[in-house]
């Protein structure tokens, strides 16, 4: 058959007179407004006049021709013409007798120098799985179960509520037995559940879900911004995982990656023969430590297609909330470039002007139309109002990754405790900036890849000094105002770094001492969910005040949490020597008998075993400022949680 023949027999095999989108559509779209292009564009199962088939759309504007491909007709490019849509810069088109399952792609002829390639769905709901890249047309309907979390959903991703997350990277949290192959979204659904459970974390986070090629880029690396990779199962085993984990009580929050994409020719970059979604300028346009593209931000149909993957994942997936990675890359014209590789604003400066205007919209809208789930940041510099209103100017989030706080702690803690004396500062100065924020204390993925070592093989001393280092660590976290994050393995305290392409070490976690530091972390979440002034005032100043921030000799510390109700309060104290310390006074708001509701040195956890017998007496002498003291035995690379079984006078 000719290739005219072929051209005009497509007429017969693809129909124009079906289309789901409106001029309004086109027109939001085209505007940067349209928040839920997965309903339009891409392919979408349909029935028109008694007709069974699949309706695809496509944004190439500077194509001269668009074709759909696949199995379905041996991948013939002049089969199934697709149709331009005036103006928009939209190709559509209805093909009968096309189904679930059908895989497919995109033939694009450009404009320019008769380019062609063949490109996968922008807008796929399902992919083949690596290294294979085609679209799989896909019906993602599913029946949910989680209504009592999503009706809850509000109050338990609100800011006053208990926040700990535990960060998981799918594909090496645990695997097969038999062959070490990742387990399924299906077969992880149980075990994490019940182990998220046992632990006591409100919340876990995803490494990036979304459809990757390259599995040694963690996820990070997307082609596929609504399609939940095919590693691990369908759509809807995606959606069961999440279901799943609601229905035992268990916020999802998901890492998403608007601030780059790879150079993978079936994905998004040249995608019409022109720098279609990447930026035209290579200097906003290529990102040189990453080797990957950069969204143009100011170019308004790339606002809709980024904005619209966000809410797919809130809408369709029921995702609590969205990490956004490399906010600072997305900010800074000059991130990781020299003088002379970048340009100024039109104001002179180095921020991107068009990123801004982008970030602020997509918090807008995500808060617009799922007000019951939260934005993460993952920022690491001094940006101002990250996490304030965009109506005061700020960028909108709801909560900002704390990086100052994660590199001054792990810094300190990696002292030898004879010299963590002379870097006493690295944990007093955070108060200075801890409330201009939302913050976020994060020991993540990134803390223990690349020769960084693990967090337990960070800690200096002999291995039952690294594990009671571990404990204060993770009590001196859990004290410090700010919600948490805890990746995957330091929660029984692996010795190695993490490798994605191998399960976590699990037989530690029956170990003596490895088991016992679960024990701790799992009370330890308890008592940071139960208390209220452990978490109700994260993020005001009013809930936390320093009892004691002036003994660097003796590499102590001690401060006050506080509730909403300023008659509730928790001590925490550390000590982080390995000399216990007998009578060290600290002075309380008040008198009566403080309870010691956790001792990270008790023996259950492993510990020594100092302590003040469950409890310790304020008495009548002034200190530290406050009206009483109390006189207490200070572990040996140790943390005591105190509270007051008295309600103690109002300040």
């Amino acid at each position: 058959m000719s290739d005219m023949d072929k051209t005009e027999s497509s007429q017969t095999s693809v129909r124009y007179d079906v289309s789901l989108l409106t001029d309004t559509d086109i027109y939001l779209f085209n505007q940067g407004r349209h928040f839920h292009l997965y309903t339009k564009l891409g392919a979408h199962l349909l029935e028109s006049k008694g007709t069974k088939g699949t309706y695809f759309g496509v944004w190439a504007p500077n194509a001269k021709q668009v074709s759909i491909i696949g199995d379905f007709n041996q991948w013939d490019k002049n089969s199934h013409l697709l149709k331009s849509r005036d103006q928009s810069g939209i190709w559509e088109g209805f093909i009968p007798g096309i189904g679930q399952g059908i895989i497919y792609k995109f033939h694009i002829i450009s404009n320019y120098h008769n380019f062609q390639v063949d490109k996968a769905d922008p807008l796929a709901f399902y992919s083949q799985i690596s290294p294979s890249t085609g679209s799989i047309v896909w019906d993602i309907s599913y029946q949910w179960a989680d209504q009592n979390w999503m009706d809850a959903q509000k109050e338990a991703n609100s800011l006053t509520a208990p926040m700990s997350i535990y960060e998981i990277h799918l594909g090496s949290w645990k695997r097969s037995p038999k062959d070490n192959s990742p387990l399924s979204y299906r077969e992880l659904a149980p075990q994490l559940a019940e182990h998220i459970q046992k632990l006591g974390f409100t919340h876990i986070e995803f490494l990036p879900v979304m459809e990757h090629p390259f599995s040694g880029s963690w996820g990070y690396q997307t082609t596929g911004y609504f399609a939940p990779t095919s590693r691990f199962g369908t759509p809807q085993d995606f959606m069961y995982l999440i279901d799943y984990l609601h229905r035992h009580n268990i916020g999802v929050i998901l890492d998403w990656v608007p601030s780059h994409f790879p150079d993978n020719q079936h994905g998004l970059v040249f995608f019409d023969g022109t720098h279609l979604y990447e930026h035209p300028n290579p200097q906003k346009g290529f990102h040189p430590d990453w080797h990957s593209f950069i969204f143009d931000y100011g170019r308004k149909e790339v606002q809709s297609f980024l904005i619209s993957s966000a809410l797919y994942w809130l809408d369709k997936f029921h995702a609590d909330a969205i990490r956004v990675d490399g906010v600072a890359s997305m900010l800074y014209l000059d991130y990781s470039r020299q003088r002379g590789e970048w340009s100024v604003n039109k104001f002179g400066g180095r921020e991107n002007l068009e990123a801004m205007s982008f970030i602020k919209s997509l918090n807008e809208q995500s808060y617009k139309f799922f007000p019951g789930t939260q934005t993460i940041a993952e920022e690491s510099t001094s940006w101002p109002m990250v996490s304030r209103p965009t109506y005061i100017g700020g960028l909108g989030f709801g909560l900002k990754w704390d990086m100052g706080w994660m590199h001054d702690t792990l810094n300190y803690m990696s002292q030898d405790p004879i010299f963590r004396k002379y870097h006493y500062h690295q944990l007093t100065f955070r108060p200075l900036y801890a409330f201009r924020e939302n913050f976020l204390l994060p020991l993540s993925h990134d803390e223990v890849v690349h020769g960084k070592s693990s967090l337990l093989a960070k800690m200096p001393g002999t291995e039952k000094q690294k594990l009671a280092n571990l404990r204060l660590l993770l009590s001196y976290m859990y004290a410090t105002p700010g919600k948490k994050l805890l990746f995957m393995g330091a929660e029984f305290g692996q010795w190695r770094e993490w490798n994605h392409d191998a399960g976590l070490d699990w037989y530690l976690a029956g170990e003596p001492g490895h088991a016992e530091l679960s024990c701790f972390l799992a009370d330890l979440n308890r008592i940071y969910r139960t208390e209220k002034p452990l978490h109700e005032a994260d993020f005001d100043s009013s809930g936390f005040k320093w009892t004691d921030c002036a003994d660097p000799e003796n590499s102590t510390l001690s401060f006050l949490r506080l509730g909403q109700n300023t008659e509730e309060f928790i001590m925490a104290v550390f000590n982080f020597t390995p000399v216990p310390r007998f009578s060290y006074r600290i002075g309380c708001p008040g008198e009566g008998v403080w309870k010691e509701i956790l001792n990270s040195d008790a023996r259950e956890y492993g510990g020594e075993g100092y302590g003040n017998y469950g409890s310790a007496n304020a008495e009548p002498i002034p200190f530290h400022t406050f009206p009483a003291s109390l006189r207490l035995t200070l572990p040996p690379l140790g943390a005591l949680f105190l509270k007051p079984e008295l309600i103690l006078p109002k300040r």
